[in-house]
């Protein structure tokens, strides 16, 4: 019996609403069928099946909460290809295996680069002396099985010779994380009562007010904080005449009103400029690697859209950029900002970013300093377009000013980057006709 989990789809999602059953008792089904739909506080999306097999129970009513490890479906697999699960849970001994698995290859002895290994200095040795201390002695059944159950190999203290990780070990982690889930449940209903009252005796009757935090919320809080405190932050700050841009938008801004109902915003040319000013500065579409060193360059343009919704803050994402003319720019950010706001994006539109705007504009604000989209390397925020008096050739005259905020991550990117990138940005912003040719 195949006992399958609700799995962690990523983004930091922990919970989320079971609208809709693709399956039903009885179904014969194949690895990768889709098995129910799931709404959270992001996306909507289909959960596939891991095993073959036929469908024995369904533990759940549409429209109930499920929560990342709850079992959600039970599946009957047939004998052709066990999953790891079926492995463990069916509770077969290690003893027959035993022999056979402690003189299997050992999986991670010599991850070494060639470089390492050719360093004949004292001090390369002992890098390498450290770096193979670091590398957990696995079975390939055991690294498979770990790597099938989402758990950290790296963390287990294997019982084999040498400390290799054996099946065994894997068994016993996921036994204990599976009980550790259970008795999370039980401390959650049992101190429900209490925890009711101690908020009723620490609040001040009739004026203060406590609010759960969402899965959203939550998720926020937590990727806002590793950025900070991951990345260090550099503002760099600027504005740019945009009175050019301002007289082209209210040309066209009515132009697909009758054909397909939409009304131009500043957006598309500002979502255009910015992929040509990261082709000029390509250290902007970037990602540290720390791991080795390494700043990984990003040869491909997906730009993650800043959208306000009730619950917080969401960035879904248009995928190669570059290459999709204004109008479906704007097509593009219309939809994906309506599918956010109705929480009906899909997981794939909102992973993948290469680097992120956030419109302070739209929300009536000059400017702010915008939180870096971690792992990404920098991010853009645009305020509100408004009227000011500048000097142009030596006289006071009114012009459209746009704010710029630029927040770097000053491991990778410094204020000359900064100040060349503003500027790739100013000279494609400034000049729409120019724009619409890419």
């Amino acid at each position: 019996m195949f006992k399958f989990k609700f799995p962690d789809i990523g983004e930091g999602i922990t919970e989320g609403i079971l609208t809709k059953w693709l399956v039903k008792v009885g179904d014969n089904i194949k690895e990768g069928d889709s098995l129910f739909e799931v709404e959270t506080d992001k996306v909507t999306t289909e959960i596939p099946s891991p095993a073959s097999g036929i469908i024995d129970k369904l533990n759940g009513e549409e429209g109930e909460v499920i929560y990342v490890g709850n079992v959600v479906v039970e599946i009957v697999t047939d004998n052709k290809g066990e999953s790891a699960i079926d492995i463990l849970e069916e509770g077969q001994t290690v003893k027959s295996e035993k022999v056979e698995e402690e003189n299997a290859g050992v999986v991670g002895a010599l991850e070494v680069s060639n470089e390492i290994m050719e360093s004949s200095t004292e001090g390369r040795n002992t890098e390498v002396k450290e770096e193979l201390k670091k590398k957990v002695l696995a079975t390939p059944m055991a690294r498979k099985i770990a790597h099938d159950l989402n758990i950290n190999i790296n963390e287990i203290i294997g019982t084999g010779p040498q400390g290799r990780v054996m099946k065994a070990d894997i068994q016993n982690e996921y036994n204990v994380q599976d009980n550790k889930l259970k008795d999370n449940e039980n401390i959650i209903v049992d101190n429900k009562e209490n925890i009711s009252a101690n908020v009723k005796e620490n609040t001040i009757a009739g004026y203060e007010q406590r609010i759960k935090l969402t899965s959203l919320r939550r998720t926020i809080a937590k990727n806002m904080a590793k950025s900070m405190y991951t990345a260090p932050h550099a503002l760099c700050m600027d504005e740019v005449d945009v009175t050019e841009l301002v007289n082209y938008r209210e040309k066209v801004k009515n132009l697909f009103i009758d054909d397909k109902d939409i009304k131009f915003t500043y957006l598309p040319f500002i979502i255009k400029a910015v992929t040509l000013a990261l082709k000029d500065n390509p250290k902007f579409n970037a990602q540290l690697d720390e791991e080795n060193d390494e700043y990984i360059i990003k040869k491909y343009y997906n730009i993650g859209i800043a959208v306000d919704t009730e619950d917080g803050l969401v960035v879904p994402i248009i995928r190669n950029a570059d290459k999709i003319g204004m109008l479906e720019l704007m097509e593009e950010s219309i939809r994906l900002s309506k599918a956010a706001r109705d929480k009906k994006l899909k997981l794939d539109e909102i992973k993948g970013s290469t680097f992120t705007i956030t419109n302070f504009g739209s929300l009536g604000l000059s400017t702010g300093m915008p939180i870096i989209n971690y792992p990404e390397v920098a991010i853009l925020g645009v305020g509100k377009i408004e009227q000011k008096p500048v000097v142009i050739d030596g006289e006071i005259v009114i012009r459209w000013i746009l704010p710029l905020a630029l927040s770097i991550d000053h491991r990778v990117l410094d204020g000359g980057d900064a100040g060349r990138f503003i500027d790739s940005l100013k000279t494609y912003i400034t000049n729409p006709d120019r724009l619409i040719l890419y």
